[in-house]
């Protein structure tokens, strides 16, 4: 049901599904270091603000305030109303923003410091579309691939064959986003990909060579709440996730505003200059002189 109104009652259950399911959790595999002066960085935060929560003062400022350091917000489920409420307010210090309006809870924002230099609307594969997005960097270019993953829940409302059945989609989802992506540009995927660290999508941008940030920092972070009569269930569904040609200084989850999500912040560099201590090793494939190559061979 591409576009759908989506059912909360149903998904709320899903993640309950989702919660208990195994992730990762570890100790962090980097430390957060802040960038050198002369060291050319970008900083992006993504956000799952809830569709319904525009009229949300708390929500609308936690907007501004996590994305008060970031270079590039990335939102998900905006609406017309939730562009009435961040235009006015991020226009100067975020002078280029694009909304993709999309019925239901299928809306993307970007809002940048920097000049955009493209923006691709991405039509849906299932539920909702994608945007590909180039900035223009103190490094150069930098591409985004913005995604609000198709949430596990079937088409006829069912939650446990929505949560076994809906893997597939979002896997098929990201293979199709990524095939617009340029192979030659250095690349982030952010957004709610409505699955944990074990999903099927991130699994298939794994064998790509790409990671995921945030659970090398705070390997314990939860993106995701919601308060039932007797718990507040938890997840990790929104995701930063890199290439190798780019360097994760610091990414951290934001506890602010009302939305049954959290802003994630990243700071990333290109991988040659960052000069990281602690840098987590790559395989061979993953290096950046061969970025190119293995990136024109799986974006064909």
């Amino acid at each position: 049901m591409p576009g759908q109104q989506p059912n909360r009652t149903g998904i709320l259950i899903a993640m309950m599904l989702f919660a208990a399911a195994p992730g990762c959790a570890s100790r962090p595999a980097r430390q957060a270091v802040a960038p050198r002066a002369d060291q050319p960085h970008v900083s992006v935060m993504t956000f799952n603000v809830n569709y319904a929560l525009a009229e949300d003062e708390a929500t609308v400022d936690a907007v501004a305030g996590a994305g008060a350091d970031a270079d590039v917000i990335f939102l998900q489920e905006t609406t017309p109303a939730w562009e009435a409420a961040l235009r006015p307010r991020l226009s100067a210090s975020h002078p280029h923003i694009q909304f993709l309006h999309h019925e239901g809870a299928g809306g993307l924002a970007v809002l940048s410091r920097l000049p955009v230099k493209q923006f691709e609307y991405l039509p849906a594969v299932n539920w909702f579309p994608a945007a590909r997005v180039v900035l223009d960097t103190g490094f150069g270019p930098l591409q985004v691939l913005s995604v609000h993953l198709r949430p596990p829940i079937s088409d006829r409302g069912s939650v446990v064959s929505g949560y076994f059945g809906t893997p597939p989609v979002r896997r098929r989802e990201i293979e199709t986003f990524a095939a617009a992506l340029d192979p030659d540009i250095p690349t982030l995927v952010v957004g709610d990909f409505n699955e944990n660290d074990g999903g099927k999508a991130l699994h298939w941008l794994r064998g790509r060579g790409m990671r995921s940030a945030l659970p090398q920092f705070q390997p314990y972070a939860q993106t995701w709440r919601w308060q039932t009569s007797l718990v507040t269930l938890h997840g990790r569904y929104d995701h930063i996730v890199y290439d190798p040609r780019l360097e994760p200084l610091s990414v951290h989850v934001s506890r602010t505003g009302r939305s049954d999500h959290l802003p994630v912040v990243g700071v990333f560099a290109l991988a040659d200059a960052a000069g990281t201590p602690g840098r987590a090793p790559y395989s061979s494939s993953s290096s950046s002189s061969s970025s190119s190559s293995y990136f024109r061979e799986r974006y064909p």
